[in-house]
Formats: C-alpha cells, sequence, structure tokens
C-alpha cells in the first residue's frame, strides 16, 4: 500500500516517520474481477437475514454473502428453502454450518481446559450425520456450506466429483480450525476448501504469506467475536483488500453472547447483534471512504463464484 493510504500518514511524514516496506499487493481476484466482498456472519435464521438485509440497505453496507453458525440441524426445510429464497430476491449468498460438531457430542475432552479436538466430527457417526447435512442441505438448493473438519471437507469434496453433490456446490472452511501458515492454506485448498477462512490475530504480513501460497478466496473476521479474540481490526481493511485478495471481509461483533444454537428464545438478540454487525461494517466502510477509498474494486452482486485452487488426486 502507498504510504498516503496509511492513517495519518500527512501526520507521521510530518514527524519525520515512514513506515518501512510493504508485503507485497495481491493480484489475485474473484472470477469477476473484484477483489474484495462482505459477509455478515451469525445470522441465524430469516428474521436475522431480513433484518440484516434491511440494515444493509438503511446504512448502504454491500452486502455479498450472510452465513449461520448453528447448523444445517436446527433449521426446517421450509426455513432454510425461506432464507434461500430471500437470498435470491435480495443477491446474498446463503452460507449454513454443517453440524453436529464435536463441542456438541458426549465426549468430556470438548470441555476440557484443552478443548480436545474442539469442533472437528468425532467418530464415524459425526462424520456421517455431516455428510447427511450436505445432502439435505443440496437437495433444499443451498450451494455453500462451513465445514470445521478436514475429513469432512476431504469426503464432501469426494462426492462433490462423483455427482453426489452438485458440481457447484461449495466449500467454506471455518475459522475454527482455519490455517496459520501457507502451507496449512495450500492442504485446506487442495482438501476442496473453496473459500477458507484465517484467524484474526494473523498480520498483514502473514496474510500476505498465505495468499502467495495459493488462489483460493479467503475470509477475514475484521472483527471477531469475543470468543474468538475479539479483535476489531477496521483501520486495517484497505491493506487486507490490497495484500490479501480475493477476500470477504467478515464482521462479527466484539462483546455480545454466543448465539449457537439459537432458536426462538433468542430472536431478539439474533436480530439486534446482526443489525450491529452491519453497522460495524459501515464504520469499516467510512474509514475506507476517508483514507481514499479501497485499493482495488469490489466484486459485483450477480456472480457468487470462487477462484479454482488446486485439489488432492485421490482413486
Amino acid at each position: 500500500m502507498s504510504i498516503d493510504l496509511l492513517a495519518g500518514a500527512s501526520e507521521l511524514s510530518s514527524l519525520g516517520l515512514e513506515r518501512g516496506t510493504s508485503p507485497p499487493t495481491s493480484l489475485e481476484r474473484f472470477p469477476d474481477g473484484g477483489a474484495w466482498r462482505i459477509e455478515i456472519p451469525s445470522v441465524e435464521g430469516l428474521g436475522p437475514m431480513r433484518a440484516v438485509v434491511d440494515e444493509a440497505k438503511k446504512l448502504d453496507v454491500p452486502l455479498h454473502r450472510i452465513s449461520q453458525g448453528s447448523g444445517v440441524m436446527m433449521l426446517t426445510d421450509d426455513e432454510i428453502t425461506s432464507m434461500l429464497a430471500f437470498g435470491e430476491e435480495s443477491a446474498v449468498e446463503v452460507c449454513l454450518f454443517l453440524g453436529p460438531r464435536g463441542h456438541w457430542d458426549i465426549g468430556a475432552a470438548a470441555v476440557s481446559s484443552s478443548r480436545g479436538a474442539g469442533p472437528r466430527a468425532r467418530g464415524i457417526e459425526q462424520l456421517g450425520q455431516c455428510l447427511e447435512e450436505m445432502r439435505r442441505a443440496a437437495d433444499l438448493g443451498v450451494r455453500n456450506v462451513l465445514v470445521a473438519d478436514e475429513g469432512v471437507l476431504w469426503a464432501g469434496h469426494q462426492l462433490r466429483v462423483a455427482g453426489v453433490l452438485p458440481a457447484d456446490f461449495r466449500f467454506k472452511v471455518s475459522v475454527l480450525v482455519g490455517p496459520v501458515n501457507p502451507m496449512a492454506l495450500k492442504v485446506f485448498a487442495g482438501l476442496g476448501g473453496d473459500s477458507i477462512n484465517v484467524p484474526s490475530d494473523l498480520s498483514i504480513g502473514q496474510l500476505s504469506g498465505l495468499r502467495s501460497a495459493s488462489p483460493v478466496s479467503l475470509d477475514m473476521y475484521v472483527e471477531s467475536p469475543d470468543d474468538m479474540g475479539g479483535f476489531v481490526r477496521h483501520y486495517d481493511v484497505p491493506e487486507l483488500i490490497r495484500v490479501a485478495a480475493p477476500i470477504y471481509l467478515k464482521f462479527g461483533l466484539r462483546n455480545a453472547p454466543s448465539l449457537y444454537p439459537v432458536g426462538r428464545h433468542l430472536d431478539e438478540m439474533a436480530i439486534a447483534t446482526g443489525r450491529e454487525r452491519v453497522r460495524r461494517a459501515r464504520l469499516a466502510l467510512d474509514i475506507v471512504e476517508r483514507l481514499g477509498g479501497a485499493p482495488a474494486p469490489m466484486s459485483g452482486f450477480d456472480d457468487p463464484s470462487l477462484p479454482l485452487p488446486s485439489h488432492f488426486a485421490f482413486s
């Protein structure tokens, strides 16, 4: 990034302070030529989705994708198809989390201080349950799912290649297992990941290193929930776009209760936090505009397709 896009650049220069060499600019793009998109996570049903889309219109926040965290299993068929229909009407892609996950299983390690296997699918039982969730979601028209287990990802990719799942079915790797080095990113992409969440505590230089390893789409919480660190990196957005494109900028919410798994008893909280996530996106976009604008073009809304990274072969 050129020095004039650095916040306070002129003031720093007047004090004789300048930043050293910046990481290289990414030339990778989404298939439509855009460098960045916006996602609002933790949108847990049609009610919160309507609120998020309404708030995005009010605050003029471009919205490409919403994602849900409670899981396909926590939504009825009617709820899923209603979200998809509203997404098509609003030109917003819908991504649903696969479940169940290790945190919901009976294994004691998941609640120990080490967290055990964390969100991964435990045993052949949960693996099969996640594959059932894929099939159900695909049959209902879902084309983007969140995955938090390497085995589930690899199995799903094989089903996609075999034609059991649609060819345009996409796998989004969860931040709960997100890669933190370039080779790990290549592994997740090789296993079939189409859009890969990376932890929000990575430096700009570390993100540049990941980008050098693969053209796969990256996802990153610009503001992360407390249980993922609670980082607020609004001022980093121009550099995130410049260095890590193509990238989904995600806006979580600090100081908010966990919603998973959501239900009607949490409707008001889900709607209120959804609206506030959109407001956080607006705050970050305002910063970008004050700094001179985004360093690369944003994607449009008609084509949710993603770059195609290299995949591992299998027999």
